[in-house]
């Protein structure tokens, strides 16, 4: 008893604030979300890290690429690394055909945020600090979808010396490769063979 009265009079001498956020206007989700510094993170991929919110769980990894999963929606996550390194700028139109359309500037990082429909569901197109996510989401989705976009979006960060040396070791390059279908293979034998490599 005696323990629940100082763990009560501790509580009350520290006292706790709760911010709550109106989540019915995805301009007010976006200003709040973007506009807090935020260090959090739990997620760590080649050159950057970024914190994905509860309710949002992490299912796999493309190269700088990573598909996440909320509540039926899968959300894709496209790390422009190379953008970042170049500090390169971009300019969005706002698109007035559009559901949504908003360029994003807050905290000295740009972005946009575009949803139009698409057969009775919404595409979701949300870039910020040189991340982008997609997602596809119905109607009465759409709030919680930027919602926990705007949480990742602000969370990115990305490491300089690791982004230095994949671009010097040539990591994004591509290498091509040329490949005759109809040329001769020099072997005669089954139409159909399987090799195991």
């Amino acid at each position: 008893m005696r323990k629940l009265l100082v763990v009560l009079f501790i509580f009350l001498l520290v006292g706790c604030t709760a911010v709550r956020m109106d989540v019915k206007s995805v301009d007010n989700i976006i200003n709040v979300v973007l506009s807090k510094e935020n260090d959090l993170y739990n997620r760590i991929g080649k050159g950057y890290k970024y914190y994905i919110p509860r309710g949002v769980t992490y299912i796999d990894t493309f190269d700088l690429n990573e598909k996440l999963y909320s509540q039926g929606y899968n959300y894709f996550i496209y790390i422009d690394a190379v953008a970042y390194y170049h500090q390169t700028e971009f300019d969005y139109q706002e698109n007035p055909e559009a559901y949504y359309s908003r360029a994003i500037d807050i905290n000295g990082k740009q972005g946009y945020l575009e949803i139009n429909e698409i057969d009775g569901l919404y595409f979701i197109e949300y870039l910020y600090n040189y991340a982008k996510i997609e997602a596809m989401v119905y109607y009465e989705d759409i709030n919680l979808t930027v919602l926990n976009i705007s949480y990742i979006l602000s969370t990115v960060k990305f490491n300089n010396n690791v982004i230095r040396l994949l671009l010097e070791d040539d990591y994004f390059a591509t290498i091509e490769e040329t490949y005759d279908v109809f040329a001769p293979k020099g072997e005669s034998g089954n139409f159909l063979k399987v090799e195991y490599e």
